[in-house]
């Protein structure tokens, strides 16, 4: 009996061991451009689940995109940390990276087509449920999955981190499928209060289920350790807000398990 109880402790320890979030480089195309993400999941979790997208800063698909899809895994969802800009391309100056984001949000088709091979990338995979879909982004992704909401993408939810809340193709009555989170710095100096109230001006107008937050104190990328570096080296308007972060994130916790349930 004492061998068989040792037996079956070896076996779940074996078990745990080899259960644990994973993540691989994958590849896909758009109107023939190659484009290159990081797909994560717990290894652990049976069968189909939900899935979501996360769409890079505009500093392009780096390790801070990926590390937001492995959070996502550890929580058992599937996550896709998508390209836009193409070829994994990143920026290393901000000058790069306000090009490489303009001329992705500037041409709405090709950011479309971008977004739309992502989802239907992720919708294929074995382990997960394609009707079950969310998007979330930062900064520039932030803004991105907005404007994918306004398109109409069939999605359960979107969650922007400190995105432009602007457009000039602003939301239609009926047109957006998805539920609508934004967690904005009160303080942002690249998302004014104006900004914020227009949003939520369109939003009512539009009908769309919508909840925006605003952080006392926060900067712009206030989820992103990494920005108090980057405003020391470029002189930048941002900087980590370590309570913010932690809000935002329980709170699309809760709003992912309420969309994707």
């Amino acid at each position: 009996m004492k061998n068989i109880f040792l037996s079956i402790a070896l076996l779940c320890l074996t078990t745990s061991a080899f259960a644990a979030v994973q993540g691989k480089e994958i590849s896909y195309t758009a109107n023939g451009t190659t484009l290159k993400g990081w797909i994560a999941w717990d290894d652990a979790a049976k069968g189909q689940r939900p899935a979501v997208l996360v769409v890079h800063e505009w500093w392009g698909h780096n390790p801070y995109a990926r590390k937001r899809a492995n959070m996502l895994a550890e929580l058992g969802y599937v996550a896709l940390a998508v390209d836009m800009y193409g070829d994994g391309k990143q920026a290393n100056h901000p000058d790069d990276a306000g090009k490489f984001a303009g001329e992705v949000s500037k041409n709405k088709p090709l950011a479309k087509a971008r977004f739309e091979a992502a989802m239907k990338l992720l919708r294929v995979q074995r382990n997960v449920d394609g009707g079950k879909l969310a998007a979330i982004g930062y900064c520039f992704g932030g803004s991105m999955v907005l404007n994918m909401a306004r398109e109409g993408a069939d999605l359960k939810g979107v969650a922007s981190f400190h995105g432009g809340l602007g457009t000039d193709a602003p939301a239609q009555p009926g047109k957006v499928k998805a539920q609508v989170r934004v967690f904005t710095g009160a303080d942002d100096k690249m998302i004014p209060a104006a900004q914020v109230d227009g949003f939520r001006q369109e939003m009512e107008k539009a009908g769309v289920s919508y909840k925006v937050v605003s952080y006392p104190g926060a900067l712009h990328s206030f989820t992103n350790p990494d920005a108090d570096e980057y405003a020391k080296k470029f002189n930048l308007p941002i900087a980590y807000h370590a309570e913010a972060d932690k809000d935002s994130w329980a709170q699309l916790q809760g709003f992912l398990a309420e969309v994707l349930k």
